[in-house]
């Protein structure tokens, strides 16, 4: 299919590239996509641990402490 110029081939040509270039775009967009999220999950669960060891060290914490109060009630209370 030509027209006046004789360059019709071209064109279709150019949008053919044009259409694989924005296919193999949209590939590269998609698989950044995907190890985009792959890597945000594995930093979550990685949060995820980390959250729970503050949690459990928090939780010790704060028995000691209820602990050693109990502790020093039961003493003043023995004293008496």
């Amino acid at each position: 299919m030509q027209n006046k110029a004789g360059m019709g081939w071209q064109r279709k040509g150019r949008t053919a590239m044009a259409d694989e270039s924005i296919a193999r775009r949209a590939a590269t967009v998609a698989a950044s996509t995907a190890a985009f999220r792959a890597a945000v999950e594995e930093r979550l669960r990685n949060l995820e641990a980390d959250v729970a060891e503050v949690k459990s060290r928090l939780n010790g914490l704060l028995f000691l402490v209820a602990g050693a109060v109990l502790t020093q009630i039961i003493l003043h209370v023995l004293r008496w």
